[in-house]
C-alpha cells in the first residue's frame, strides 16, 4: 500500500481524477459480480473502497496546496 501511495503522489490532479474514475468503474464491476455470486475475492471490495478514499484524500491535498 505504501508503494501505491508513493506512485499516486507523483501524479497531477488530472491523472488522479482519471485514476479515481477507473477505480470507481472497477468497483462497480466488483459490486455487480458480488451480487450475482461470481466474486470469489470479496476482499477486493474493501481494497477498492480504500483506494478510492486514498485518491480522494490526495486530490484534496493537491487542491489545498494550490490554494496557498
Amino acid at each position: 500500500m505504501k508503494k501505491e501511495l508513493a506512485d499516486l503522489r507523483k501524479k497531477n490532479l488530472e491523472q488522479l481524477n482519471a485514476e479515481l474514475m477507473s477505480v470507481r468503474e472497477s468497483q462497480f464491476g466488483l459490486r455487480i459480480k458480488h451480487k450475482t455470486g461470481q466474486l470469489n475475492e470479496t476482499s477486493e471490495l474493501k481494497k477498492s473502497r480504500r483506494k478510492i478514499a486514498m485518491i480522494k484524500t490526495l486530490i484534496n491535498e493537491v487542491k489545498l496546496k494550490d490554494k496557498e
